[in-house]
């Protein structure tokens, strides 16, 4: 038995040698082989992998207070705060993109430091808005233990708060004054008015406003220094445009425009964004100043047939108005009829229909714009032409539209009678006037009363 087992193992053991001394040499040749062309890739490629998912929206968010753009009160008084380490309940209202939840995160991460991670909980109140998140989770975290820094409280972070229904905002006005001593709460929404009166009361207001142009450019310009991006300088003006104040968007559009062409111009950012072509739209307004109805009416055809909506084409329309070269009294007629056209939109009536009425009144007012200024350069004083209505008469030069005084003798007393019928008789010495003009005009009458 003993020479069998040792047969066995002796067996086994030049098994065991042969296997290994014959894998021993293809293995090494295996190895050498494929070492150097299964390494370098794999690195490249998992690096490439994880800078393409990084959103720049989260890459560039600032860490710290000092590094938030715009709103500089408010930030001032955010520093106040994290400086005395005694945060009172805040609500943070403002429109998207402003900074409001970065505002908020900065503040814990400077007042609790290394415990920011167990001392902070973020929710989203537009998904979780029901009263059992307020019985569940808040409280619950209201109710744990958490070392923390001296003097410091649980931070309890609630973004887009104006989403939450009546019922979860009385229970969390409770669940605010049972924890008082341990926990604050930060409430970011975009309209203040949708936040319950009881929670407004124990909490300190802030309001942050859009941010203008200059802003939103130089975060665009770091940015793009920082990843080597290759622009145009109407391609950074696009962004501008669409992003209406929103840092979010302006980042986001940025991100995208760089990653679908590798260039930002206006054509590939007009692109990405899918909104009115602003000279599109330009186009369509310099026609109705010049009175041109069939062009203006050619450009938002065009527009239609893009698949672009009503409010898509108002909105994109009075962006462009507002910095649109022409008289200010045109532009706030311009801007007064584009208003009401939304307004009746936005009431269900037909959307083309009222645009292309829109369209008729603009290009009505650029003509009677252009009769006015004809008429001033020739000096002609002649009656005004039929489609002007008393409520929409353009201006005229003071000098010719006040009366001669010598003729206001007998008609005193109808003055002080009546001063709107006086207006109706003295109409045919006003042929064009505006509403200042015509002050003026009562005026020099009533001097020459007294």
């Amino acid at each position: 038995m003993k020479n069998m087992d040792s047969d066995i193992v002796l067996d086994s053991d030049v098994d065991m040698m042969d296997v290994t001394k014959e894998n021993d040499e293809p293995t090494s040749t295996s190895n050498n082989a494929t070492i150097p062309s299964i390494k370098e890739p794999s690195v490249t490629s998992k690096s490439e992998t994880t800078q393409i998912r990084t959103p720049w929206l989260e890459k560039y968010r600032p860490k710290v207070l000092s590094d938030i753009v715009g709103n500089e009160d408010a930030i001032s008084r955010l520093q106040y705060f994290a400086k005395q380490g005694n945060l009172p309940n805040i609500i943070i209202s403002g429109p998207p993109g402003c900074g409001k939840t970065t505002s908020i995160l900065c503040l814990a991460r400077e007042m609790l430091g290394e415990a920011f991670r167990e001392g902070v909980l973020e929710m989203n109140a537009s998904n979780d808005r029901g009263i059992d998140v307020v019985r569940t989770k808040i409280k619950s975290f209201a109710q744990r233990k958490v070392n923390l820094p001296k003097g410091r409280h649980k931070i309890i972070i609630l973004d887009e708060a104006d989403s939450m229904t009546d019922g979860a905002q009385q229970a969390l006005r409770r669940t605010m004054e049972l924890f008082s001593k341990t926990t604050r709460f930060a409430l970011a929404c975009n309209q203040s008015d949708q936040i319950i009166e009881p929670i407004q009361s124990r909490c300190a207001m802030l309001r942050y406003s859009k941010l203008n142009d200059a802003q939103i450019l130089k975060r665009l310009m770091e940015i793009c220094k920082e990843e080597n991006i290759k622009y145009l300088n109407d391609g950074i003006e696009a962004i501008i445009f669409t992003a209406q104040g929103d840092m979010r968007q302006a980042i986001n559009n940025l991100q995208s425009t760089t990653f679908g062409f590798g260039m930002v111009n206006s054509e590939n950012v007009f692109k990405v964004c899918d909104e009115p072509h602003p000279l599109l739209v330009k186009d369509m307004i310099a026609s109705c100043t010049k009175g041109d109805l069939d062009g203006a009416y050619n450009v938002l055809n065009h527009l239609c047939h893009l698949g672009y909506t009503s409010q898509d084409i108002i909105s994109v329309t009075m962006r462009v108005t507002k910095t649109f070269e022409m008289t200010e009294f045109m532009q706030l007629e311009f801007i007064r009829e584009i208003g009401l056209t939304c307004m009746r939109i936005s009431q269900g009536c037909d959307s083309q229909l009222q645009l292309s009425a829109m369209l008729a009144r603009l290009c009505e007012k650029g003509i009677s714009h252009i009769a006015i200024k004809t008429m001033q350069q020739t000096g002609s004083s002649s009656t005004a032409p039929k489609f002007w209505k008393p409520g929409n008469r353009p201006p005229r030069q003071h000098s010719s539209a006040i009366v001669d005084r010598q003729d206001t003798s007998s008609e005193n007393v109808d003055l002080y009678q009546s001063p709107s019928m006086s207006m109706l008789q003295h109409r045919k010495h006003l042929p064009i006037f505006s509403y200042r003009n015509h002050i003026l005009y009562l005026l020099e009458k009533y001097r020459t009363i007294i």
